[in-house]
């Protein structure tokens, strides 16, 4: 080992998916590169590359497909001085085992969420996952540094396509969602266009390919339809533009707040004290949280459902969009920072 080498520790960062966590490790990457200075490689599925690609606080990206004893192979020349597993599964675990450097790793906090679900018992500390990351790494001598989440992509891969003309001002809105019971209904949605003023751009995937058309001929003169037309860098665009993003508990959430944009978060049947809230540490006004209090069957899931267990989704469609609209109006006028 020459003297660079001992001087930068190489440490391999474990995070496979999706776009929110991989985004929320963004605060644990910077703190190894720039407090430690090490080297940082980081180890995740190819289909989120564009998440770390640009990332200057990580020097190589690793990608997982279908053989693990192929990137096990590969990441075994690297001889990491340690390894900082972010997701803790079997396929993490493997890379460990195989690795044979020191790890560290974080509380998954599974029992907690497991008796909140289950038995609407509250052991949870509403701790954010961010800070959590950081208590498990408390032994490589890393501390948060309150800049937040961080996003990095270059211009000429977010070209918006021709199609997409975007105003001075307006807000965004998320329309989907990894699973049903976090998606808002479409009722709400509406109700969200028409009490907002101004333009509101709908972002979503292939599957909100339909639901954006039908917005759009329902609400020509409000609507700017960017469903299953933009990339995920150019997703970001148009959120880094807007002037406010609504959003249910999703990636579109995080990458928001790694973009430093108000937010508000509207929860079905996930809770904020599982510590997926926005992470705008000294912020908080940079979000607003908008859900129905005193449901007992919320939350029915840790992640999400297909459906309501009970049939009737009232953590949605017990909403007020009055609220939304005060939080959207509130986080209009925060001074700029």
């Amino acid at each position: 080992m020459n003297l660079y080498e001992n001087i930068m520790p190489r440490i391999l960062v474990i995070r496979f998916s999706s776009i929110g966590d991989i985004l929320l490790t963004s605060p644990v990457v910077r703190a190894l590169n720039k407090q430690l200075g090490a080297e940082v490689h980081f180890l995740t599925k190819a289909k989120f590359h564009q998440l770390v690609k640009f990332n200057p606080h990580i020097q190589q990206v690793h990608f997982l497909t279908d053989s693990l004893s192929a990137i096990i192979g590969e990441l075994q020349g690297f001889n990491f001085d340690y390894v900082v597993d972010l997701h803790k599964n079997y396929r993490s675990r493997m890379v460990i085992r195989a690795l044979k450097a020191p790890h560290f790793s974080f509380d998954k906090l599974n029992l907690e969420k497991w008796l909140m679900v289950n038995l609407n018992i509250n052991r949870l500390s509403g701790q954010h996952l961010v800070d959590r990351y950081f208590q498990g790494l408390s032994g490589l001598g890393v501390q948060p540094d309150k800049e937040g989440l961080e996003f990095f992509f270059e211009e000429e891969f977010s070209t918006l396509p021709e199609i997409i003309e975007l105003p001075d001002k307006y807000f965004a809105l998320a329309l989907g969602a990894a699973h049903p019971t976090k998606q808002m209904p479409e009722s709400l949605i509406r109700k969200i266009i028409t009490s907002l003023p101004g333009k509101i751009a709908l972002l979503g995937g292939q599957q909100e390919i339909s639901l954006g058309e039908v917005l759009e001929e329902s609400y020509p003169d409000k609507v700017i339809n960017c469903a299953g037309k933009t990339s995920l860098l150019q997703s970001a665009r148009v959120i880094q533009a807007c002037q406010v993003i609504i959003t249910p508990d999703t990636g579109m959430m995080h990458m928001a707040v790694a973009l430093k944009k108000p937010v508000v978060v509207v929860w079905g049947n996930t809770i904020p004290d599982f510590g997926m809230f926005p992470y705008y540490p000294g912020h908080p006004e940079k979000f607003v949280n908008v859900e129905v209090p005193g449901l007992n069957c919320r939350p029915c899931s840790k992640l999400g459902k297909t459906s309501c267990p009970k049939g009737h989704f009232d953590c949605m469609n017990k909403i007020e969009v009055m609220e939304i609209t005060q939080a959207v109006n509130t986080l209009i006028n925060l001074p700029a920072q």
